[in-house]
């Protein structure tokens, strides 16, 4: 089991009404066929299928949250987990930071959703025409930008191919919470996968 957050009161990062360090029950293999078959479906939809009603906004109120997979993402408008997965209330916890790099919050939040909310599967999601990676890739941009970008060049290095540095950059990620939380990979432990969404097709490949 990865690190355990029982000195955080619950009512900080959520819901009275979850436990600490509930069972998962959704496994992390289910998890990701069920994010491959959202996707599948995302590529022609015209509309998110998600459940965002009433009924599931009142539950998920008075229940707690259950989400099946944890999403680490970029920030960027056009990368919304919830559609690209047709997921709805409750179904997905997603971290956004431009880049998706990670430091001690991405840790953290990636950290609270497995102990506290059973979640077994972790995917860091990078795509096509990443600002960010963009960024890194060419001048030291400056301000507080420039702590994103020395992360992702110490992910790409000299790369100069897009793909290839975004591809790198996912890695570090999955990388860092696999080191960071002590990802074992045992059966029915916490998975860890990388992915790259296409933008203009809407395909996620997933690196697994």
């Amino acid at each position: 089991m990865i690190g355990c957050l029982k000195h955080v009161p619950l009512c900080s990062l959520g819901t009275e009404k979850e436990d600490v360090m509930q069972e998962a029950k959704v496994s992390a293999a289910e998890a990701l066929a069920k994010l491959k078959e959202g996707n599948e479906r995302y590529l022609s939809a015209t509309t998110n299928s998600g459940d965002i009603s009433t009924l599931i906004r009142k539950r998920t109120c008075d229940e707690g949250q259950s989400p099946y997979a944890i999403i680490v993402t970029c920030s960027d408008s056009r990368v919304i987990p919830e559609s690209i997965f047709m997921a709805g209330i409750g179904e997905l916890f997603v971290i956004r930071v431009a880049g998706n790099v990670m430091d001690k919050h991405q840790l953290g939040s990636v950290e609270y959703a497995a102990d506290h909310l059973g979640t077994r599967l972790v995917v860091v999601l990078g795509h096509e025409h990443c600002g960010a990676v963009g960024a890194a890739m060419g001048a030291a941009p400056g301000g507080y930008v420039q702590s994103i970008t020395d992360e992702i060049c110490k992910a790409i290095g000299d790369e100069k191919d897009e793909y290839r540095a975004c591809c790198l950059n996912v890695e570090r990620s999955v990388t860092a919470i696999q080191e960071g939380l002590n990802v074992k990979n045992e059966e029915g432990g916490l998975k860890v996968c990388g992915a790259y969404y296409h933008i203009g097709s809407g395909k996620v490949d997933f690196f697994d």
